[in-house]
């Protein structure tokens, strides 16, 4: 049984009232529908063509499921056009007639959502986190409220931020405005209803980011619940909030309680465009049920719009016309099943379109990747069309105008015919001057600090002449700070006029003494009233806050009189410089970072990574730099600001890694490490070190040859002392794979001989040649010792015997012989003792502080047959005998910190094997843990966090995914998270590289 479920009169109930002549909201109504009642003329001509000074700013260019800022949408009421800009920040009143600009208005950070009008005031969402209120005559500042409870702020998305930016875009419902603020759930969410015939809130929901709810993962669980990201939709007396990357959440609208959120059933679609429109809302190509959320239907990718008679879908190939409809169904059980769902109305091909979709009267409105064309709706017949300089992702009609919005930033506006001639309207730079004084202290600046790239804070700006004259000079990204509200009017007008605002320099008013910027940022602290001889005295302790350690300079004063200060590094930071921290093998680094953790910075990182299920090789961080690599290069990025500092190109570096459920890294160890000023980087049969400040090529070190005098491939690598380590692997002996069919020929986990350079000369100061062979993982080095266990290979490993037991499952692998702990002198190579009396382990952990030596397995999921578990112990390094042996349950590599062995399964004293109080649970996650002084960092669905200073238990910060194996490090005063979710689907709401402060 079929019958129509949508009827005209319950269209209306969910499209907003809409003056004919206006369009005043994104998608021209509350529903984001893309319908107006407005006609069109059947031949448009280009009446303007508006060129801001820069493109769109997006906040996440490499992810196609959050579009919300790939275009300056416009709203348009009477004579006057509105958009937001993401590039300046900037509020813009443009004239519908001619697109001459009437004014504009600052506010803090990027404007990335189309305003509202409401009667004579537009209002507008920021990255600032206020929403504001203007007068749509002058854009006068009439009013302004903060979504979230602090003016903090944050590096978010390569510029400054609140921590919680507005990005929940603003709708209207009759006098009422809803809007959102906040995407990172742990530091809250809040969701503002606003009655704007009086200014006061109508309710405010700030409760359901903390939600523990299943996470996208089957089985997962986090206290983790919505983000905002995307254009919010009222539609009947509900609101559904995009979440970023998932599906939206549902909320009354009368008082803003939480409705549903469907992460998990939905754990891989979803996304920032949602319209509403009849019984349903859309979203990711797929119908939804308003009442419950519940899936209804599956329309595939590509762009909609509402119509009288129901929903338009266009795909880029083809158009459908479909209407909703109840379906009665038997169930499973025979009983009759009530659904909802479409019937289609009609079909065309060849229809242009799929990137947006707009219908104004009987016209249908489609922009393709490069061009807009209209259609009558009655016979789908192409009435016009006009190619456009990028993808039109904004369409609007208002008082017989088209709007097109591209990727590029520029906007168009078709019209009637008319004898005018099309006006083009261009923001043009005017060139400045800096006067003689601001010259020569910036050449000063320049040449006595040497800081020409990264993020600088002009601290008490004056005029901004200064910031002006550096933006000028060098690569620097400039935020401008003064407390004077007549000296950031001045440098805005200034840095605007010569086309550097927002992009290159951004100016703020702030109390000078709380800045409410974001702490260790600045590379580089200049001031421009300083330069003028006036005394910065009231904000020292500021400056000081905002300087980055390793190396952030601070110059003051006058030409001839700077002085010049350097911040060194963090106390009590940890460095993270091998795959497992260090060449000893702790999993664990000596920094003192505590809970609760927040966001220092966070952005969208364009450097591809191998499939997350292969393991990849962990991120490093040493002095102020973290180091990735990637599918095809080595990455240095600011860990301060996540500033990408050099790549040095490795094409194919992580093939191997790049596939699915792989013993991957876990087995092979790093191919990179770090130590000094130097970045060591092995591949074939060489090793590069590399300048870790520049990414230059200071040295190549070739692997000798096989002990059968063939060219050796180098396999484990790490650097102590001046001395770099490597080895030669053993390639006949590959392993097999964890759970579907992989390449493994690349992915060595043994070695035939362990080799010693010096790192300056290059000379090769030792080679041991393996009895038998060396596993990577059992190599560790500490305290000039070199600790390896030589054993012979474990041939249940090998990939030709799996394929022998392939289907029989009563066929055990073979037994794996124990072999001889050995201990070298690291600098002459020379054997100090060896010690064969039941050597099991496949693991060998060092602990210079004790004086102990931990062997264990590494019994982890998608482990090599051998890594059998169940047992620990710990000799005395420097004489080699046993101190304890124990039978122990664990499931993940273990880690030591200070004296306690930790690991998914208890805690051990490091020097009498004694159980220690351990409480650990975690949710889904298969990843490694990682610690700090003070905490335990792991996947737990989402990321967890065991802080062991205090009694919270497991902590979870929201709304990102880990990896698979070690991506977080609590290293350098922060906590470290590139991305690592490469090859998931998964609707972790962000993707992206973050970096998180703990409490101070």
């Amino acid at each position: 049984m079929l019958r129509n479920f949508l009827i005209p009169a319950l269209l209306v109930l969910f499209v907003s009232p809409l003056s004919a002549a206006d369009w005043k909201q994104f998608r021209g109504n509350a529903a984001r529908d893309g319908y107006t009642t407005d006609s069109l003329p059947a031949d448009l001509a280009l009446a303007w063509v508006h060129h801001p000074a820069h493109p769109p700013q997006t906040a996440w260019p490499r992810d196609d499921r959050m579009l919300f800022d790939r275009a300056f949408h416009v709203v348009a009421a009477g004579d006057t056009v509105f958009y937001g800009s993401s590039a300046d920040g900037q509020i813009h009143a443009l004239d519908a007639a001619t697109g001459q600009e009437k004014w504009t208005f600052y506010t803090d950070g990027p404007v990335r959502f189309a305003p509202v009008v409401w009667r004579d005031q537009v209002y507008a969402v920021s990255d600032d986190g206020y929403l504001y209120c203007l007068s749509a005559a002058d854009g006068s500042l009439i009013r302004k409220w903060r979504g979230g409870p602090e003016d903090d702020m944050v590096l978010g998305n390569g510029t400054l931020t609140s921590r919680w930016p507005a990005r929940g875009g603003p709708v209207i419902v009759e006098d009422t405005l809803y809007y959102a603020a906040g995407i990172w759930q742990s530091e809250k969410v809040f969701l503002h209803a606003l009655d704007l015939t009086t200014g006061e809130s109508v309710w405010t929901n700030g409760e359901s980011g903390q939600i523990e709810m299943p996470q996208p993962h089957g089985g997962a669980n986090a206290n983790s619940g919505i983000s905002a990201q995307g254009y919010v939709v009222a539609a009947g007396d509900q609101l559904f909030v995009p979440t970023g990357r998932a599906v939206p959440a549902a909320f009354q609208r009368t008082d803003g309680a939480f409705q549903y959120y469907h992460l998990q059933k939905n754990g891989h679609t979803g996304g920032t465009s949602t319209m509403a429109s009849g019984p349903f809302f859309y979203n990711g190509g797929l119908a939804f049920v308003a009442s419950d959320g519940e899936k209804a239907d599956k329309l595939g990718a590509g762009a909609v719009a509402a119509f009288p008679e129901g929903l338009l879908h266009a795909d880029g190939h083809t158009l459908r016309a479909l209407q909703p409809v109840e379906t009665t169904e038997p169930d499973r059980r025979g009983q009759p099943q009530t659904k909802m769902t479409h019937k289609e109305l009609w079909k065309t091909e060849k229809i242009p379109g799929g990137t947006s979709l707009i219908v104004a009267g009987d016209t249908i409105v489609s922009g393709a990747s490069d061009s807009v064309a209209t259609f009558r709706l009655e016979d789908r017949e192409q009435q016009w069309t006009a190619q456009v300089d990028g993808k039109p992702y904004g369409l609007a009609v208002a008082a017989g105008r088209l709007y097109v919005s591209t990727d590029q930033g520029t906007i168009y506006c078709f019209a009637a015919a008319s004898p005018d001639e099309t006006k083009t309207v261009k923001a043009e730079p005017q060139e400045t001057t800096a006067d003689e004084l601001v010259a020569k202290a910036a050449e000063e600046i320049i040449k006595t600090t040497g800081v020409t790239a990264g993020y600088c804070v002009d601290f008490g700006c004056g005029d901004g002449r200064l910031a002006l004259e550096l933006a000028k000079q060098t690569d620097l990204t400039i935020f401008a700070v003064d407390s004077d509200p007549a000296n950031v009017a001045a440098a805005r007008q200034l840095i605007n006029a010569a086309g550097l605002y927002g992009t290159r320099v951004a100016v703020h008013q702030r109390d000078l003494a709380a800045t409410t910027y974001p702490k260790y940022f600045a590379n580089l602290i200049v001031s421009g009233r300083s330069v003028a001889g006036e005394e910065i005295a009231e904000g020292q302790d500021e400056i000081a806050r905002l300087q980055r350690p390793y190396g952030g300079m601070v110059c003051l004063g006058a030409p001839g009189e700077m002085s010049v200060k350097t911040r060194g590094a963090l106390a009590d930071a940890g460095q993270w410089t091998h795959q497992y921290s260090n060449p000893a093998n702790t999993c664990s680094s000596v920094d003192s970072i505590k809970g609760p953790l927040s966001i220092l910075w966070f952005r969208d990182v364009a450097l591809e990574m191998p499939q997350r299920h292969g393991r990849g090789h962990a991120p490093l961080f040493h002095q102020g730099r973290l180091f990735v690599e990637g599918m095809d290069a080595l990455r240095a990025v600011d860990a301060y600001n996540g500033r990408t500092l050099w790549e040095y190109a490795l094409p194919g570096v992580q093939r191997a890694h790049d596939a699915d459920h792989l013993m991957g890294t876990a087995g092979t160890g790093s191919n990179f490490c770090a130590a000094g000023d130097s970045v060591f980087v092995r591949r074939d049969d060489t090793c590069v070190r590399l300048d870790a400040a520049t990414g230059e090529v200071l040295t190549r070190y070739e692997a000798p040859k096989s002990p059968d005098g063939k060219k050796g491939k180098w396999g484990y690598i790490a650097c102590e002392d001046g001395i770099l380590f490597g080895s030669v692997v053993n390639e006949d002996h590959i392993v097999q794979h964890s759970w579907k069919p992989a390449d493994m020929s690349e992915l060595f986990t043994e070695s035939k001989m362990l080799f010693a350079f010096d790192v300056e000369s290059g000379e090769k100061l030792w080679q041991y040649d393996a009895r038998e062979s060396i596993r990577n993982n059992a190599i560790a080095i500490g305290d000039g010792q070199v600790f390896l266990i030589d054993r012979a290979l474990a041939p249940g490993d090998r990939l030709d015997q799996a394929e022998k037991r392939r289907g029989k499952t009563d066929m055990k692998p073979a037994e794996h012989p124990t072999g001889e702990l050995v201990i070298l002198n690291a600098r002459s190579g020379k054997i100090k003792m060896k010690n064969d009396k039941d050597i099991f382990g496949t693991v060998l952990v060092f602990s210079e502080a004790n004086d102990m030596l931990l062997m264990s397995y590494q019994p982890t999921r998608f482990r090599l047959p051998s890594e059998v578990g169940g047992r620990i112990a710990v000799f005395r390094a420097s004489e080699g005998y046993r101190v304890w042996d124990k039978p122990m349950k664990y499931v993940t590599r273990p880690l030591v910190t200070d004296r306690t062995i930790y690991t998914q399964g208890g805690a051990w004293d490091l020097l009498t094997g004694e159980t220690q109080p351990f409480e650990f649970k975690r949710s889904y996650g298969c990843g490694q843990l990682a610690a700090g002084k003070n905490m335990l960092l792991f996947r737990s669905a989402t990321l967890g966090y065991l802080d062991l200073s205090r009694p919270e238990g497991r902590e979870d910060f929201g709304g990102i995914r880990p990896g698979c194996w070690i991506n977080a490090l609590p290293v350098g005063g922060l906590v470290l998270l590139p991305d690592a979710s490469a090859g998931c689907r998964c609707s972790y709401q962000n993707r992206a590289w973050v970096a998180f402060q703990g409490s101070d």
